[in-house]
């Protein structure tokens, strides 16, 4: 019997490559539902392949004119509440959510109250409401697996390990575009400049987090929820090659890592036949082309958003919710020309030094904590 999926950002890059691993399984897999934010051209062209039973668009006028242009037999729901439609849909048994931002948070919430699996690309879920997820995914007896290339190679080292025994985990990252940039150099950093990243092909978002090691940053915060383990016990290490993905050291010392080449396709493919490995198209991993694999310490001096994060998860409850919404505030008026490269870290150090932490039981809470901090930044920005 074929897996049901329902795939949140499907036109975006996690999700037209969960399409491609789709394609290549068809006797695994069944699309039952596609959501997206606003690309309805993509959107068309994949329901058109897939014929999936629901689709979703957040924005409400791209969805009607989604509904005037495909076969009725889909039906086509908008806004928040259509992708958390389609994410609790009874007709799904997994979610894959790829949506990028916070936004993504209230889905997996609803997917998980109501049963489903969820195959997790959206970090800022964990980022914004760690606390709150890993509750119901307990009260709920749900499973979630990790898409991220980083948090899978982990969630693998540790399949038959006892998370007691784990000494770190070493997350790697490859530096990004401004690995080799000096502060100085990175005061004149543009959007271009940034989103040039020399291994991965990522969406404008993560591109610039990963340009600030913001990226990184989030993913430690994702990993302390995702396997129950202290920040003190999460490293970061700069591996430029991006062959290793991650790694766990355990306490007697020896180190797990996994390793392939530096595409998604691998941790999508996992994620979602979980528990089983299955044939992948994918080229081997040829040893022989990589001489050395290096490794560095990552420079918090330069790249003050990494730092940002630790403090963020240390401080806990509402902490991080204000790093995450500050930093999607930034990162777009970065994109966008209105402010510099550390204009990010200066302004997201700036509102956690005002912030006063709490601890919050609920999505509302942190919802106001989230408008709060966006609000503040709008206001704030000078220039």
């Amino acid at each position: 019997m074929r897996k049901r999926i329902s795939i949140l950002g499907s036109t975006g890059s996690i999700g037209t490559q969960t399409l491609e691993v789709v394609r290549e399984n068809e006797d695994m897999f069944q699309v039952v539902a596609l959501a997206a934010m606003q690309n309805i051209d993509e959107l068309e062209k994949q329901i058109n392949e897939f014929k999936p039973k629901y689709v979703a668009v957040y924005d409400k006028s791209k969805a009607d004119l989604l509904r005037s242009r495909i076969d009725s037999k889909t039906k086509v729901f908008s806004s928040l509440e259509g992708i958390i439609e389609i994410a609790s849909n009874e007709d799904v048994d997994l979610v894959l959510n790829s949506v990028v931002g916070s936004i993504g948070l209230l889905p997996t919430l609803h997917a998980i109250r109501n049963g489903k699996d969820v195959a997790l690309a959206n970090k800022e879920t964990l980022v914004v409401g760690g606390e709150l997820i890993t509750k119901e995914i307990s009260k709920h007896n749900v499973k979630i697996t990790p898409v991220d290339s980083e948090h899978s190679a982990i969630f693998q080292c540790l399949q038959g390990e006892d998370v007691q025994n784990v000494s770190r985990l070493i997350l790697t990252a490859s530096g990004g575009p401004f690995r080799s940039w000096s502060k100085e150099q990175l005061l004149d950093a543009t959007h271009t400049d940034a989103l040039k990243h020399p291994n991965w092909s990522m969406g404008r978002k993560i591109s610039i987090d990963s340009a600030t090691l913001m990226n990184k940053g989030l993913e430690v915060i994702e990993a302390k929820w995702l396997f129950n383990v202290q920040v003190d016990k999460i490293d970061v290490v700069i591996h430029p090659q991006s062959v290793i993905h991650s790694m766990v050291e355990f306490k007697d010392k020896s180190v797990i890592a996994q390793l392939g080449l530096p595409d998604m396709k691998l941790p999508i493919q996992y994620a979602l036949t979980y528990p089983n490995r299955v044939e992948s198209n994918l080229p081997g991993l040829e040893f022989s082309k990589y001489s050395t694999l290096t490794f560095e310490e990552p420079d918090h001096h330069r790249f003050p958003c990494l730092h940002l994060a630790y403090e963020a998860i240390k401080i806990g409850g509402t902490m991080p919710c204000v790093l995450n919404a500050a930093n999607e505030v930034l990162v777009n008026l970065f994109l966008e020309g209105k402010i510099k490269f550390y204009d990010i870290s200066n302004y997201i150090e700036e509102i956690m030094n005002i912030h006063k932490s709490s601890k919050y039981d609920s999505f509302e809470e942190l919802l106001e904590i989230d408008e709060w901090a966006r609000a503040w930044i709008v206001k704030n920005i000078k220039g």
